[in-house]
C-alpha cells in the first residue's frame, strides 16, 4: 500500500505525466486552457506595451499642442501623426473649416457639431484600443468553467475505474482524481490573469478616454472663443 501511495503521489506531481495518462476528453481541455493562457498572456504583454506608447505619446503630443502659437502650422506638422489625440484634432480643425468656409456663420451650429464630432473620435479611439479586451473578458469568465468541466469528467472516470476494478484502492482513484485538479489548475492560471488584466487595462483605458474628452473640451472652448471673435 505504501508503494501504491508513492507511485501516486509520483504521478499527481507530475504535469506531463498527468497529461499523459489523462482521458482524451480532459486532453482536449488542457490543451484548450493552455493555448488560452499563452494567447491572454500575448494580449497583456502587447496591449500592455501598447497602452504605455499612447499615453506617452499622447503627452508629447497635447504637451506640443499647447506650447504652440500657431494651430494651423501645427496641425500642417502633426496633423497626421499616429495618435488617439492627434485624429481628434484633425476632426475639430476639419469641421472648424467646413463650418467657417461658408458666408453666414452659425455659431450654435457650429459648437455642436464641433463637440458632437469630437466625442465621436473620442469614442471610436477607445473602441479600437478595446477590441482585444473582449478576448480577456471571455477567458476570464469562461477558462474555469471549462476547467471544471475537466475536473467533472476526470472524477466520473475515477468511478468508473472504481466500478470497473471493484477496488477503492489510491491507484485506482489517483490517476483521475489528479488530472481532474489539474484540468482546474489549468484553468485557474488562464483566468486569474485575465481577470486581472482586463481590470487593470479598463481602468487604464478609462482614464484615456477622460484625457481625449478633457483635450476635445479645451480644443473647444479654443474654437468657441474663435466665433466669439468673428461674430
Amino acid at each position: 500500500m505504501d508503494q501504491l501511495f508513492v507511485n501516486a503521489d509520483a504521478a499527481t506531481l507530475s504535469p506531463i505525466g498527468l497529461f499523459l495518462q489523462a482521458d482524451w476528453v480532459v486532453k482536449l481541455v488542457m490543451l484548450g486552457l493552455l493555448f488560452a493562457s499563452i494567447w491572454t498572456w500575448a494580449i497583456i504583454i502587447g496591449f500592455g506595451m501598447r497602452l504605455r506608447r499612447i499615453v506617452a505619446q499622447s503627452d508629447q503630443y497635447e504637451h506640443d499642442f499647447w506650447k504652440a502659437t500657431d494651430v494651423d502650422r501645427f496641425y500642417e506638422r502633426n496633423g497626421q501623426d499616429d495618435v488617439p489625440i492627434a485624429r481628434i484634432l484633425d476632426a475639430g480643425l476639419k469641421e472648424w473649416r467646413r463650418s467657417t468656409a461658408a458666408k453666414k456663420v452659425d455659431a450654435e451650429g457650429v459648437r455642436s457639431r464641433l463637440a458632437t464630432l469630437m466625442a465621436s473620435a473620442s469614442a471610436a479611439e477607445i473602441d479600437q484600443l478595446s477590441g482585444r479586451l473582449n478576448v480577456l473578458a471571455t477567458v476570464g469568465s469562461v477558462a474555469p468553467f471549462v476547467g471544471l468541466f475537466g475536473t467533472v469528467w476526470g472524477i466520473m472516470r475515477s468511478f468508473t475505474a472504481i466500478a470497473a476494478e471493484q477496488n477503492s484502492s489510491l491507484a485506482v482513484v489517483a490517476p483521475g482524481i489528479a488530472e481532474a485538479l489539474f484540468a482546474t489548475a489549468i484553468g485557474l492560471f488562464a483566468a486569474i490573469p485575465a481577470v486581472i488584466a482586463y481590470n487593470r487595462f479598463s481602468h487604464g483605458l478609462n482614464r484615456l478616454e477622460a484625457r481625449l474628452l478633457r483635450f476635445a473640451d479645451k480644443f473647444h472652448a479654443t474654437l468657441s472663443r474663435e466665433l466669439d471673435g468673428e461674430a
